[in-house]
Protein backbone atom coordinates (compact mmCIF):
# COMPACT_ATOMS: atom_id res chain seq x y z
CA UNK A 1 0.00 0.00 0.00
CA UNK A 2 0.72 3.50 -0.18
CA UNK A 3 0.77 5.06 3.16
CA UNK A 4 0.76 8.72 1.56
CA UNK A 5 -2.82 8.17 0.67
CA UNK A 6 -3.72 6.46 3.85
CA UNK A 7 -6.23 8.73 5.81
CA UNK A 8 -5.26 9.10 9.16
CA UNK A 9 -8.45 9.06 10.68
CA UNK A 10 -8.38 5.41 9.99
CA UNK A 11 -5.70 4.58 12.05
CA UNK A 12 -7.37 6.74 14.78
CA UNK A 13 -10.29 4.13 14.81
CA UNK A 14 -7.71 1.67 14.91
CA UNK A 15 -5.96 2.86 17.90
CA UNK A 16 -9.39 3.24 19.56
CA UNK A 17 -10.40 0.01 18.87
CA UNK A 18 -7.58 -1.13 20.47
CA UNK A 19 -8.36 0.45 23.75
CA UNK A 20 -11.70 -0.05 23.82
CA UNK A 21 -12.01 -3.53 22.03
CA UNK A 22 -16.04 -2.85 21.36
CA UNK A 23 -17.32 -1.06 18.23
CA UNK A 24 -19.81 0.99 20.15
CA UNK A 25 -17.55 2.04 22.64
CA UNK A 26 -15.26 3.26 20.30
CA UNK A 27 -17.81 5.52 18.66
CA UNK A 28 -18.64 7.29 21.99
CA UNK A 29 -14.77 8.07 22.54
CA UNK A 30 -14.34 9.31 19.18
CA UNK A 31 -18.04 11.22 18.71
CA UNK A 32 -18.59 9.28 16.16
CA UNK A 33 -21.54 6.79 14.91
CA UNK A 34 -21.26 3.10 14.89
CA UNK A 35 -21.82 2.68 11.50
CA UNK A 36 -19.10 5.06 10.68
CA UNK A 37 -16.90 3.08 13.05
CA UNK A 38 -17.74 0.31 11.12
CA UNK A 39 -17.23 1.36 8.13
CA UNK A 40 -13.50 2.92 8.50
CA UNK A 41 -12.41 -0.26 10.17
CA UNK A 42 -14.13 -2.10 6.28
CA UNK A 43 -11.55 0.99 5.03
CA UNK A 44 -8.98 0.01 6.85
CA UNK A 45 -9.03 -3.89 6.61
CA UNK A 46 -8.82 -3.32 2.90
CA UNK A 47 -6.02 -0.96 2.80
CA UNK A 48 -4.36 -2.77 4.93
CA UNK A 49 -5.07 -6.93 3.60
CA UNK A 50 -5.57 -8.19 7.12
CA UNK A 51 -8.75 -8.25 8.84
CA UNK A 52 -7.24 -6.99 11.99
CA UNK A 53 -9.90 -7.53 14.88
CA UNK A 54 -12.36 -10.64 14.88
CA UNK A 55 -15.18 -10.82 17.24
CA UNK A 56 -15.34 -12.81 20.14
CA UNK A 57 -17.46 -13.27 23.42
CA UNK A 58 -14.92 -10.78 24.77
CA UNK A 59 -15.19 -8.21 22.30
CA UNK A 60 -13.16 -6.95 19.17
CA UNK A 61 -9.37 -8.69 19.61
CA UNK A 62 -6.53 -7.77 17.38
CA UNK A 63 -4.94 -10.49 15.22
CA UNK A 64 -1.45 -11.05 15.27
CA UNK A 65 -0.78 -8.23 12.24
CA UNK A 66 -2.88 -6.06 14.44
CA UNK A 67 -0.88 -6.16 17.36
CA UNK A 68 2.13 -5.97 15.45
CA UNK A 69 1.69 -2.29 14.13
CA UNK A 70 0.04 -1.42 17.22
CA UNK A 71 3.13 0.25 18.92
CA UNK A 72 4.20 2.05 16.08
CA UNK A 73 0.81 3.30 15.28
CA UNK A 74 0.02 4.50 18.68
CA UNK A 75 3.39 6.34 19.21
CA UNK A 76 2.48 8.37 15.88
CA UNK A 77 -0.30 9.19 16.60
CA UNK A 78 0.93 10.59 20.17
CA UNK A 79 3.16 12.26 18.36
CA UNK A 80 1.54 13.63 16.43
CA UNK A 81 -1.18 15.07 18.47
CA UNK A 82 1.86 16.50 20.81
CA UNK A 83 3.41 18.32 18.02
CA UNK A 84 -0.27 19.85 17.62
CA UNK A 85 -0.54 20.65 21.45
CA UNK A 86 2.53 22.24 21.62
CA UNK A 87 1.72 24.73 18.15
CA UNK A 88 -1.48 26.11 20.04
CA UNK A 89 -0.30 26.26 23.07
CA UNK A 90 2.47 27.17 25.37
CA UNK A 91 3.48 26.66 29.19
CA UNK A 92 5.82 28.37 30.22
CA UNK A 93 6.24 27.17 33.87
CA UNK A 94 7.65 23.27 32.48
CA UNK A 95 8.89 24.96 28.91
CA UNK A 96 12.88 23.91 28.24
CA UNK A 97 12.90 26.46 25.47
CA UNK A 98 15.56 28.85 24.35
CA UNK A 99 15.16 32.24 22.81
CA UNK A 100 17.76 34.32 21.50
CA UNK A 101 17.32 38.46 21.76
CA UNK A 102 19.42 41.06 20.10
CA UNK A 103 20.24 43.82 21.71
CA UNK A 104 22.37 46.11 22.06
CA UNK A 105 25.10 46.46 24.55
CA UNK A 106 23.10 49.50 26.95
CA UNK A 107 19.69 47.17 26.11
CA UNK A 108 21.64 44.44 28.05
CA UNK A 109 22.39 46.49 31.14
CA UNK A 110 18.56 47.62 30.83
CA UNK A 111 16.77 44.78 29.89
CA UNK A 112 18.55 41.47 31.71
CA UNK A 113 18.39 42.07 35.13
CA UNK A 114 14.47 42.38 35.31
CA UNK A 115 13.80 39.96 32.76
CA UNK A 116 15.94 37.77 34.21
CA UNK A 117 14.50 37.64 37.47
CA UNK A 118 10.56 37.58 35.90
CA UNK A 119 11.51 34.36 34.28
CA UNK A 120 13.11 33.06 37.50
CA UNK A 121 9.57 33.30 38.91
CA UNK A 122 7.35 32.45 35.24
CA UNK A 123 9.65 30.43 33.19
CA UNK A 124 12.56 28.83 35.47
CA UNK A 125 13.63 26.31 32.65
CA UNK A 126 13.04 29.04 30.07
CA UNK A 127 16.77 30.04 28.88
CA UNK A 128 17.98 33.42 26.78
CA UNK A 129 20.80 33.95 24.11
CA UNK A 130 21.44 36.88 24.16
CA UNK A 131 23.17 38.55 20.68
CA UNK A 132 24.05 42.35 19.78
CA UNK A 133 22.67 44.51 17.06
CA UNK A 134 24.49 43.57 14.00
CA UNK A 135 22.74 45.58 11.29
CA UNK A 136 23.91 43.91 8.40
CA UNK A 137 22.90 40.36 9.79
CA UNK A 138 19.58 41.27 11.72
CA UNK A 139 17.12 40.66 9.00
CA UNK A 140 18.32 37.64 7.89
CA UNK A 141 18.72 36.33 11.39
CA UNK A 142 15.25 37.05 12.35
CA UNK A 143 13.64 36.38 8.94
CA UNK A 144 14.98 32.18 9.24
CA UNK A 145 14.83 32.12 12.83
CA UNK A 146 18.00 32.68 14.17
CA UNK A 147 16.90 35.21 16.16
CA UNK A 148 13.46 35.45 18.16
CA UNK A 149 12.84 39.07 19.09
CA UNK A 150 15.78 42.46 18.76
CA UNK A 151 14.90 45.51 21.26
CA UNK A 152 15.77 48.75 20.26
CA UNK A 153 15.73 51.88 17.55
CA UNK A 154 15.88 49.61 14.37
CA UNK A 155 14.87 51.10 11.13
CA UNK A 156 15.90 48.91 8.84
CA UNK A 157 13.57 46.35 9.90
CA UNK A 158 10.84 47.46 7.59
CA UNK A 159 9.08 44.82 5.28
CA UNK A 160 7.72 40.91 6.84
CA UNK A 161 8.27 42.88 10.48
CA UNK A 162 6.16 43.69 13.25
CA UNK A 163 7.15 46.46 15.77
CA UNK A 164 5.75 47.82 19.69
CA UNK A 165 6.84 50.35 21.18
CA UNK A 166 8.02 49.68 24.48
CA UNK A 167 8.90 53.05 25.65
CA UNK A 168 10.46 56.50 24.33
CA UNK A 169 12.73 58.29 26.70
CA UNK A 170 15.77 60.94 26.71
CA UNK A 171 18.69 61.67 27.49
CA UNK A 172 20.60 63.07 30.98
CA UNK A 173 23.90 63.53 31.74
CA UNK A 174 25.71 61.29 34.21
CA UNK A 175 29.05 62.14 36.60
CA UNK A 176 30.76 60.72 39.71
CA UNK A 177 29.52 61.85 43.17
CA UNK A 178 31.00 64.69 44.71
CA UNK A 179 31.85 65.85 41.06
CA UNK A 180 33.27 69.74 40.98
CA UNK A 181 30.23 70.58 38.90
CA UNK A 182 27.76 69.06 41.34
CA UNK A 183 28.11 71.85 43.50
CA UNK A 184 27.20 74.95 40.83
CA UNK A 185 24.54 75.87 38.43
CA UNK A 186 24.52 72.96 35.78
CA UNK A 187 23.74 74.85 32.31
CA UNK A 188 24.97 74.85 28.55
CA UNK A 189 28.20 76.90 29.93
CA UNK A 190 29.23 74.28 32.59
CA UNK A 191 28.60 71.57 29.98
CA UNK A 192 30.96 73.39 27.53
CA UNK A 193 33.23 73.93 30.28
CA UNK A 194 33.50 69.44 31.41
CA UNK A 195 34.94 67.09 29.53
CA UNK A 196 33.31 64.59 28.09
CA UNK A 197 32.85 60.79 27.21
CA UNK A 198 31.73 60.20 24.22
CA UNK A 199 30.26 56.63 23.22
CA UNK A 200 30.27 55.49 19.88
CA UNK A 201 27.15 53.05 20.18
CA UNK A 202 26.82 51.83 16.49
CA UNK A 203 24.48 49.77 16.30
CA UNK A 204 21.89 51.71 17.91
CA UNK A 205 20.39 54.93 17.40
CA UNK A 206 22.23 56.24 20.78
CA UNK A 207 25.30 57.01 18.30
CA UNK A 208 23.72 59.71 16.79
CA UNK A 209 23.69 61.63 19.89
CA UNK A 210 27.11 63.92 18.85
CA UNK A 211 25.58 64.70 15.76
CA UNK A 212 22.57 66.15 17.27
CA UNK A 213 23.94 68.49 19.96
CA UNK A 214 25.96 69.66 17.28
CA UNK A 215 23.03 70.92 15.33
CA UNK A 216 21.95 72.30 18.72
CA UNK A 217 25.53 74.45 18.96
CA UNK A 218 26.34 72.47 22.02
CA UNK A 219 29.80 71.36 21.25
CA UNK A 220 31.34 68.84 23.78
CA UNK A 221 35.32 68.55 24.76
CA UNK A 222 35.51 65.13 23.92
CA UNK A 223 38.20 63.38 26.31
CA UNK A 224 37.67 59.93 25.71
CA UNK A 225 35.76 57.98 23.21
CA UNK A 226 34.72 54.45 23.74
CA UNK A 227 32.78 52.08 21.55
CA UNK A 228 29.80 51.10 24.05
CA UNK A 229 28.46 51.50 27.43
CA UNK A 230 29.94 48.36 29.08
CA UNK A 231 32.93 50.42 31.30
CA UNK A 232 31.41 53.49 31.20
CA UNK A 233 30.00 53.53 34.74
CA UNK A 234 33.55 53.10 36.44
CA UNK A 235 35.10 55.03 34.18
CA UNK A 236 32.78 58.07 35.17
CA UNK A 237 33.63 57.06 38.45
CA UNK A 238 37.10 57.52 38.65
CA UNK A 239 37.24 60.77 36.85
CA UNK A 240 35.88 63.95 36.57
CA UNK A 241 34.58 63.28 32.92
CA UNK A 242 30.93 63.44 32.11
CA UNK A 243 28.82 61.67 29.76
CA UNK A 244 25.57 61.93 27.75
CA UNK A 245 23.17 58.64 28.19
CA UNK A 246 19.47 57.20 27.41
CA UNK A 247 17.74 57.95 30.58
CA UNK A 248 16.72 54.21 31.26
CA UNK A 249 20.34 53.49 31.28
CA UNK A 250 20.93 56.57 34.00
CA UNK A 251 18.29 54.94 36.32
CA UNK A 252 19.61 51.18 36.36
CA UNK A 253 23.43 52.09 36.61
CA UNK A 254 23.01 55.07 39.51
CA UNK A 255 21.21 52.22 41.42
CA UNK A 256 24.44 50.19 41.52
CA UNK A 257 27.08 53.25 41.21
CA UNK A 258 27.70 56.13 42.93
CA UNK A 259 27.15 58.46 40.15
CA UNK A 260 24.77 61.25 39.62
CA UNK A 261 22.63 62.54 36.92
CA UNK A 262 22.36 66.19 35.37
CA UNK A 263 19.47 67.42 33.04
CA UNK A 264 20.87 68.12 29.48
CA UNK A 265 21.31 71.46 29.08
CA UNK A 266 18.81 71.18 25.50
CA UNK A 267 16.52 69.10 24.38
CA UNK A 268 17.06 66.15 21.78
CA UNK A 269 14.36 64.13 20.30
CA UNK A 270 13.50 61.41 22.70
CA UNK A 271 15.06 57.77 21.83
CA UNK A 272 12.18 54.95 21.01
CA UNK A 273 12.72 51.40 21.74
CA UNK A 274 10.41 49.01 19.77
CA UNK A 275 10.44 45.22 20.46
CA UNK A 276 10.49 43.54 16.65
CA UNK A 277 9.99 40.31 15.33
CA UNK A 278 9.54 39.01 12.02
CA UNK A 279 6.24 38.02 10.57
CA UNK A 280 7.06 34.26 10.68
CA UNK A 281 6.99 34.26 14.56
CA UNK A 282 3.88 36.98 14.74
CA UNK A 283 1.14 34.00 15.61
CA UNK A 284 3.76 31.62 17.71
CA UNK A 285 2.35 30.98 21.18
CA UNK A 286 5.77 30.76 22.94
CA UNK A 287 6.84 34.11 20.62
CA UNK A 288 3.46 35.56 21.96
CA UNK A 289 4.52 34.44 25.82
CA UNK A 290 7.68 35.89 25.19
CA UNK A 291 6.51 39.25 23.71
CA UNK A 292 3.64 39.76 26.05
CA UNK A 293 6.79 39.63 29.25
CA UNK A 294 8.68 42.14 27.03
CA UNK A 295 5.76 44.63 26.84
CA UNK A 296 4.51 44.09 31.02
CA UNK A 297 8.11 44.33 32.23
CA UNK A 298 8.84 47.58 29.98
CA UNK A 299 6.49 49.18 28.16
CA UNK A 300 5.32 52.73 29.15
CA UNK A 301 1.82 53.02 28.64
CA UNK A 302 0.22 50.92 25.88
CA UNK A 303 1.68 50.37 22.57
CA UNK A 304 -0.45 48.18 20.12
CA UNK A 305 2.02 46.08 17.82
CA UNK A 306 1.93 47.58 14.39
CA UNK A 307 2.94 45.76 10.95
CA UNK A 308 6.27 47.39 9.42
CA UNK A 309 5.76 47.26 5.57
CA UNK A 310 3.66 43.87 4.67
CA UNK A 311 4.24 40.87 6.54
CA UNK A 312 3.70 37.45 5.08
CA UNK A 313 0.51 35.96 4.54
CA UNK A 314 0.70 33.36 6.64
CA UNK A 315 1.51 36.00 9.42
CA UNK A 316 -0.50 39.19 8.48
CA UNK A 317 -3.53 37.78 9.72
Amino acid sequence: MDVRQLDLNLLRVFAQLLRERQVSRAAVALGLSQPAVSNALRRLREELGDELFHRSARGMQPTAYALRIAPAVTQALDLIGGALATAQDFDPVNSQRSFTLAMSDVGQIYFLPLLMETLACEAPQVSLRIVGLNAAELPLAMSDGRIDVALGWLPQLQAGFFQQVLFRQGYVCLMRAGHPAATHPWGRASFRAREHVHVEASGSGHGSIEAQLQRLGLQRRIRLTVPDYVALGHVLLHTDLVATVPERFAERICATLALERRPLPVRLPDSVIHQVWHGRAHRDPAHCWLRQVLHDGFASGTGQASARGTPPPTASG
